[in-house]
């Protein structure tokens, strides 16, 4: 651990300001690290810890609590029970349940946790509400914020902007991004389809997402390839992400499938997890054998030293907002190919790698066989990357900080 993630959060936001009265920030989001789960929103979470240093900063992370029988719940829910002591990187957290039913529920979710928020809210009354994930929970800061006359900068990371869900997820998503006062997005792609959903121009800004660049940077590859037990001769493409349909491992399993033909010593290896992990492993073992390896999830470091053992990264999914495991990829010198959708082509040209269309195995395999027979120089693609999480709440700051300024009239739901 750095020393920056050491340093207890908020001690530099007195001095943030030259002896001013640092601003106060009221973070809400459903994604941010739980006891069983510590690196859920972890990109959220790296904003905020830095975003901690520049102002007096406090989160509400809303809690989705289903029925305790698995027929009411949804295929990818996980149980947990809000612990009020933990405090992630020691920043001032609180953790609250709302009860709620999977399907007929949605409908009503920006109302159970907007009522959360608002009760939240009225005990702190900060000058500025940053709210991550568009529906339900960024609704539901929007509405409890709008009451209170409280500006609201609301945040999208991708799929929530992307892909709604169903058609009033999606017209409630456009009606809380019409009524924030602020909208930050992940990518300028992210920035057009929210100006198409009628938010004005001028109200929206682009803070591409950073890494922490004391994790990843270049380092040795067989020195890395050393410690997972990896043979020096092998050519190693890694793939680091959520074993789900829209990440599209099953179109990369296939390439590799096409490519090991080309090239007989690639080995696949795939970090993550997922309710796709058991039929993924399947077909990996039918169609690439010994040829293709599951970590599971694993931590930052750990990630790092995959990256650093590799050759190439590989991103296949059919939708994107700004995706980390490019931009960590890019700070470890690693060249990347990935589907060239959302954000990814503002991360990667042609000096740090190669993008191909979504869905089309051969394409993929085609790219990776020239990125694998290529002669990359790991510190040029790394000085491509310099982008750090203090950056990004830096932006972030300057925005909120922007909003505060906001006047906010109520008028209705």
């Amino acid at each position: 651990m750095s020393q920056r993630e050491e340093m207890p959060a908020g001690g530099e936001a007195a001095s943030a300001g030259g002896g001013a009265r640092p601003l106060e920030i009221a973070v809400v989001t459903p994604l941010f690290p739980l006891p069983g789960e510590p690196h859920r929103g972890i990109f959220i979470y790296r904003t905020v810890r830095e975003l901690a240093r520049l102002a007096t900063v406090r989160v509400l992370c809303p809690v989705a609590v289903y029925p305790p029988w698995r027929f009411l719940q949804p295929r990818t829910y996980k149980p947990h029970l809000p612990d009020p002591h933990y405090r992630p990187g020691g920043l001032d957290v609180t953790y609250a349940s709302y009860r709620t039913l999977p399907a007929v529920g949605r409908p009503f979710n920006g109302l159970l946790s907007g009522r959360l928020i608002l009760r939240w809210l009225q005990e702190r009354r900060p000058a500025v509400v940053l709210a991550y994930w568009l529906y339900p929970e960024g609704w539901g800061a929007v509405w409890a914020a709008r009451k209170l006359g409280i500006p609201v900068v609301l945040g999208a990371r991708g799929s929530d902007l992307r892909r709604p869900g169903d058609w009033l997820s999606a017209r409630l998503a456009r009606q809380a991004l019409r009524r924030a006062t602020f909208v930050i997005t992940v990518s300028k792609d992210l920035k057009r389809i929210a100006i198409e959903m009628g938010v004005p121009a001028e109200r929206v800004q682009s803070i591409p997402n950073g890494c922490d660049l004391d994790v990843f940077f270049p380092a040795d590859r067989l020195e890395a390839r050393g410690e997972l037990g990896i043979a020096a001769d092998r050519r190693v493409v890694l793939f680091v992400g959520r074993l789900v349909e829209v990440k599209g491992v099953e179109v990369l399993i296939e390439a590799t499938r096409l490519a090991l033909a080309r090239s007989p010593s690639l080995e696949l290896a795939l970090v993550g997890d997922g309710p796709l992990r058991e039929s993924l492993e399947r077909q990996a073992r039918e169609k690439l054998g010994a040829h293709a390896r599951f970590t599971g999830p694993l931590p930052p470091e750990k990630i790092a030293r995959w990256m650093a053992a590799a050759d190439v990264v590989c991103l296949p999914s059919y939708s994107e907002g700004c995706p980390n495991v490019v931009i960590e990829a890019l700070a470890c010198g690693r060249p990347v190919v990935a589907s060239g959708v959302g954000g990814v082509p503002e991360l990667v040209s042609a000096d740090t790698g190669i993008l191909v269309p979504p869905g089309r195995p051969e394409a993929l395999a085609e790219a990776l066989v020239k990125a694998l027979e290529r002669d990359w120089d790991p510190q040029a693609i790394a000085a491509r990357q310099r982008r750090g999480w203090d950056r990004v709440a830096a932006e972030t700051y300057r925005v909120c900080e922007r909003a505060s300024r906001e006047k906010v009239n109520w008028t209705g739901a």
